[in-house]
């Protein structure tokens, strides 16, 4: 149960601090401001390294399905454990909205709109307006780069003591890229959050944000597996 609940905990931080950041922050539906698009790439990047030293040696700071989903295809996780992460890392996410949701409301002239509380989307009259194909397409491919690193920096080969710094700082440079494009998900929980409270666009968008980081990290594992028969 420790371990779920570290779980719950760190992916409460990351939704808490990376989606506050955006919303408090100020990031509309026609782009980024106040912390900009610099502060809520780092916003998100400091709260995956800050847990990573705190409930690392815990649960090893999953808060993210897909990457729990990838440490299961890739033999490091049992099953029971993969379904105890991820249902703790919804809460988490699910909870740390409903902060932010109630944070809020107790702002002068606060109404909920399409895809409100950080949530992501695509398409007409979210940021950048990018297509569908170009939304999936970067959610899986940055995904997959962002458990290469972790599978890489994890392993034998990598630095254990800078690992929690270079996947936060990974996350750093998948936000730069995807903010415009998808507001960021690269993991299924940050997303479920803000859109349960949200509903509409950000609610029916969602089915991408779980399919797309799930096949990425699934291609991650696999490939690692390659490189661990080497």
């Amino acid at each position: 149960m420790k371990k779920y609940l570290a779980e719950l905990i760190g992916t409460f931080s990351l939704v808490l601090f990376g989606c506050g950041a955006a919303v408090v922050s100020g990031i509309s539906t026609t782009g980024p401001a106040g912390a900009g698009l610099l502060g809520i790439s780092l916003a998100f990047g400091l709260a995956v390294v800050v847990m990573a030293y705190a409930i690392g040696p815990i649960s090893g700071c999953h808060i993210n399905p897909a990457i729990t989903v990838s440490m299961l295809v890739a033999g490091k996780l049992k099953g029971g454990d993969a379904l105890g992460y991820i249902l703790a890392q919804f809460a988490g996410a699910i909870i740390a909205s409903g902060v932010l949701y109630l944070i809020q409301q107790g702002q002068p002239g606060f109404t909920m709109g399409e895809w409100a509380l950080g949530a992501n989307g695509w398409g007409e009259g979210y940021l950048a307006g990018y297509s569908t194909a170009s939304a999936f397409i970067a959610e899986t491919v940055l995904t997959f780069l962002f458990l290469f690193v972790i599978f890489a920096t994890t392993s034998k080969w990598g630095n254990g003591t800078m690992a929690g710094l270079a996947i936060g700082l990974t996350l750093v440079l998948i936000h730069l890229v995807a903010i415009p494009i998808t507001g960021t998900s690269v993991n299924p929980a940050r997303s479920l959050g803000p859109a349960v409270f949200a509903g509409g666009q950000a609610l029916a968008q969602l089915w991408l944000f779980f399919v797309a980081p799930l096949l990425g990290g699934i291609l991650a594992a696999l490939v690692w597996k390659g490189f661990e028969k080497e």
